[in-house]
Formats: C-alpha cells, structure tokens, sequence
C-alpha cells in the first residue's frame, strides 16, 4: 500500500513558460520518465535503470512506495512530466538527500531549478526538515547551475566518488540549511 503524502495540492508556477504547476509523481508520468532516461543514457545512468516503458514504470512505482521519499515535478499545461525533483528523508536527524532530472523538453531553460527550490522551500518549511543535502559530478555545469538556482551552497569536494564509464568523477556536495537566507 502507497503512503498517503501529508499536502497533495498542486502549487501554481508563472515564472517559467510552459510550466503551469507542481505536483507529486503520479503513476502517470512513467511515459515521460521512460522518454527521458532514453534520451540520454549515460547522463541518466546514476539516476536509475530505465529502458523501457516497463522499467519506467517500476522505477515510478519505487518512488511512490517510498515512505521516506518526497518528490516533486513540473508539468505542462497537458500535465506532462517536465523535471522531476525528490527527497530521500532521514527523519531521525530531519534531513533529506536531493536529487533531480529532466525531460529533454526541459532541460537548459530554468525549470529543474524551479522544481528543485520548490521542493527544498517545501521540506525546508512545512516538511520539517532541517538540512538538504546534494551532490553532482564536478564535470557537470548543468547540475551545478541548477544547485545554486536552488539556493543551495557549495560545501565540498569529494575525490573521485562516481565511477562513470570506467572513469573516476569527482563530485561536489552542496546544502541548504533551513536557518539559510531565502
């Protein structure tokens, strides 16, 4: 049985073009997680395992029976899957680990970074959580745009930490604090 989510509202966006709103991951959605994860193997690769329609199913599937695990995506005005932002929550220290993609329909044009800071405000505020941590690879400009749109702060440095490819990738870890400016 799926954990019921404490908020299930949809929250407006006007600042990005194409996204008319927030909202959870919904079963729904694993035709574009599939299309997504197709659409650049490699750079998707740490995110999960997804081939095909069925793979994308149950990776959504994973998503949802998580208890500790938030999330948060960007849909058009179709409600089509654009970015997707989540947290996996250590409730017993209230901090939480986020990670993000996109759609190719979204990437380079600012809306991971809405989902991400939409997420982080959420679970920094009335998800209780105190600390959100992150990590991407050093060799990766994108995801470092979209941590500092996100307000999250570089902390550190971790030497060769991702085997991507048979090659050894540093990757910079960022937080964001509740107690940090908005």
């Amino acid at each position: 049985m799926r954990p019921v989510c404490q908020s299930r509202r949809v929250l407006e966006i006007a600042s990005v073009a194409d996204v008319t709103s927030l909202r959870e991951l919904q079963e729904g959605d694993a035709d574009r997680v599939r299309d997504a994860f197709v659409s650049d193997a490699v750079e998707m690769s740490r995110q999960g395992d997804v081939r095909d329609l069925a793979s994308a199913r149950a990776y959504v599937d994973r998503m949802l029976d998580n208890a500790d695990l938030r999330t948060l995506v960007a849909v058009d005005d179709a409600d089509r899957l654009l970015a997707f932002a989540a947290v996996s929550v250590d409730r017993a220290n209230a901090n939480g680990w986020v990670f993000y993609w996109a759609h190719p329909d979204a990437r380079r044009r600012g809306i991971t970074s809405q989902v991400v800071r939409a997420l982080a405000d959420r679970e920094l505020g009335e998800g209780g959580l105190y600390r959100l941590e992150l990590g991407y690879r050093a060799n990766n400009p994108g995801s470092a745009a979209v941590a500092r749109a996100a307000g999250f702060v570089r902390e550190g440095l971790e030497r060769e930490k991702f085997l991507v490819d048979g090659e050894r990738i540093d990757v910079i870890t960022a937080a964001r604090l509740k107690t940090d400016p908005a």
